[in-house]
């Protein structure tokens, strides 16, 4: 699975911003997907997950309420709809593919190559 992210930019506080990760290769809709961040200096860090179908959701606490993930397995893309966001939400985020949706790292086979999002006033 080749996965590529997309949808980063610079955003004010308080703004909204959604980011796509498109699949391409082995049939997307069998693996459960993840969005990890990771800011200048610091570890990479789970933000939340969503399983092969949709229907389980799983997020970082540092982003429930504020960040919603999504998939569209007819058009091979998961979403991060992240809003009121605040300058700590500043890093690369990373989509990922693996067996199942998890907040370890090495559970996911695949990665895309990150996308930039900058959060300042």
């Amino acid at each position: 699975v080749q996965l590529q992210a997309s949808g980063g930019g610079l955003m004010q506080p308080g703004e909204s911003l959604k980011l796509s990760c498109a699949a391409s290769g082995r049939t997307f809709s069998g693996y459960d997907m993840g969005w990890f961040r990771q800011a200048p200096g610091k570890e990479r860090e789970f933000v939340g997950g969503i399983s092969w179908s949709g229907g389980r959701l799983y997020y970082a606490d540092f982003v429930k309420g504020r960040f919603t993930i999504s998939r569209d397995n007819a058009k091979n893309t998961i979403y991060l709809q992240m809003n009121s966001l605040k300058p700590a939400d500043t890093a690369v985020y990373y989509c990922a593919a693996g067996a199942r949706a998890s907040s370890v790292r090495r559970t996911y086979d695949y990665w895309g190559q990150g996308t930039q999002v900058t959060v300042s006033s």
